[in-house]
């Protein structure tokens, strides 16, 4: 079903034996803004087939997890991102995708969704740490299309 514009798609998954639909907006990472007078650190996603932008203000760790990846910078050892991607994967899991779900009380909430042999497994997260695992797993990035309506610049 599409949305006026083509901003939206629906999909569905089964989760925990219920079928669950919703309108996503897939999203791609534009640009990460650090705000040094207000010690702020803002990722902003934009949507992949429109000009909706949705920034994120998430925490230094978060955003230096992100920064080293997509900048190829590879930690001699795992960091906690990387700790989990190879889990999952380890175990024959893959993540299929990360969706901004709600917002609630100016906080953000997400779902890492994540197949394991014939099941779908969603798994509630915060947006930034699902981000920093979207971008290891090469996975889309979503937001539910209510959420993006109601904060996007």
């Amino acid at each position: 079903m599409m949305y006026p514009k083509g901003r939206g798609l629906t999909t569905g998954y089964s989760c925990d034996n219920l079928f669950l639909t919703m309108a996503i907006v897939e999203m791609e990472l534009n640009k990460i803004r650090i705000d040094e007078n207000r010690g702020e650190q803002v990722i902003v996603l934009k949507e992949k087939q429109g000009e909706r932008l949705l920034p994120i203000v998430i925490g230094i760790m978060e955003v230096t997890a992100i920064k080293m990846k997509i900048s190829g910078v590879n930690p001699p050892r795992p960091m906690t991102h990387d700790l989990f991607y190879n889990t999952i994967t380890q175990l024959g899991a893959k993540i299929d995708k990360i969706i901004i779900n709600k917002l609630e009380n100016n906080t953000f909430f997400a779902k890492l969704i994540i197949s394991v042999d014939s099941r779908i497994e969603e798994i509630d997260a915060r947006p930034s740490d699902s981000i920093a695992i979207a971008i290891r797993a090469k996975a889309p990035i979503f937001v539910e299309e209510e959420v993006l309506a109601n904060t996007s610049k």
